[in-house]
């Protein structure tokens, strides 16, 4: 069995156990309804946005602590996702919709009350949002295409909240891979973060067995790629680097590593973080980024390490999952 194929059976795993856990969920929303008093808000500067696993009726709902005290009480709102991200007082909330395989991707004001929904195919993956609020993305896992038969595959959307404009997937955008126009049946696109302007945004694209960073232009309607094995990037808060994850390893066990590419010499570091992060980073701030991970045992928690390669990991969050830092 090739190595490809060890991981996506560990994935599938991974996600039937995940539906499991939303089928608890479910038969608990009157009591989570119940529970869930806090008063989250996704324009408090100051905090850290996650999905709560602590187990009890919270269990998958947003929830938010303090930066300063991130080991303090927290506060768990009502909505429930799989994938959860915020910025500027926008959220996207990606959350599962039953046992066929499809999820509701839901946009969430300050007060978290829902401002568009849609739903799409597959199992929610990635979300973020632009530090402004104006431009979200998602990304979702999916089956069927004729071309990667028993395999998975991805849908990036893009939605522009300002002007109403929806990509449902990105994947036909025209792609300059290695300086000359590129055409596949197996491209694959994920994992979008966007830069300051709302039009250029940072993506993993896949095709022929290999994964590249690439830079898009939303508004052009391009993208070219800039380097070889970098997946799931997050452009830091002032627009110079990039947190990636990079395969450095054949083992299913630990495939990954967390580097920083400085985007005006392209030159990447190794961060001190030497667990495999199976993950779209996230920025906490400048100088710190932050990731989830799972427990031994069960359970999710949310790590920190420095940006620069030094330092050590610390546990930031216990019992959370997908990230992000408010700003207000």
């Amino acid at each position: 069995m090739t190595v490809r194929k060890r991981l996506w059976i560990l994935l599938a795993a991974a996600l039937l156990a995940a539906t499991a856990a939303t089928g608890y969920v479910w038969h608990a929303r009157d009591t989570a309804e119940a529970a869930a008093t806090g008063t989250v808000r996704l324009d408090a500067a100051g905090r850290i946005l996650f999905r709560n696993t602590a187990p009890g009726a919270g269990f998958g709902r947003i929830a938010s602590v303090a930066t300063a005290r991130p080991g303090g009480p927290r506060t768990v709102g009502a909505p429930a996702c799989d994938r959860v991200y915020a910025a500027h007082g926008t959220g996207l909330c990606l959350q599962r919709t039953g046992p066929v395989p499809g999820t509701s991707v839901t946009v969430l004001d300050r007060a978290l009350r829902k401002v568009r929904r849609l739903r799409t195919a597959g199992f929610p993956n990635r979300a973020r949002v632009s530090a402004d609020g104006a431009m979200l993305s998602w990304t979702m896992f999916v089956r069927g295409d004729s071309y990667l038969r028993d395999d998975f595959s991805t849908r990036t959307g893009i939605l522009d909240t300002r002007t109403g404009r929806l990509t449902g997937d990105i994947e036909r955008i025209p792609l300059t891979l290695d300086g000359r126009p590129y055409q596949a049946a197996d491209v694959n696109y994920w994992g979008v973060t966007f830069a300051p302007d709302d039009t250029t945004f940072y993506a993993t694209v896949r095709t022929a067995g290999r994964t590249y960073l690439v830079r898009g232009d939303y508004r052009k309607w391009t993208a070219r790629t800039l380097r070889s094995n970098a997946e799931c990037p997050s452009l830091s808060p002032d627009g110079t680097r990039l947190v990636f994850k990079k395969r450095v390893g054949a083992s299913a066990n630990r495939p990954w590593r967390l580097y920083v590419l400085d985007l005006a010499t392209m030159r990447e570091r190794p961060l001190a973080e030497a667990r495999s992060v199976d993950d779209q980073a996230a920025w906490l701030d400048g100088r710190t980024v932050m990731y989830g991970l799972p427990r031994h045992g069960g359970g999710w928690d949310v790590w920190a390490v420095p940006a620069d390669g030094g330092g050590t990991p610390r546990l930031l969050v216990r019992d959370a999952s997908s990230p992000a830092a408010l700003t207000g």
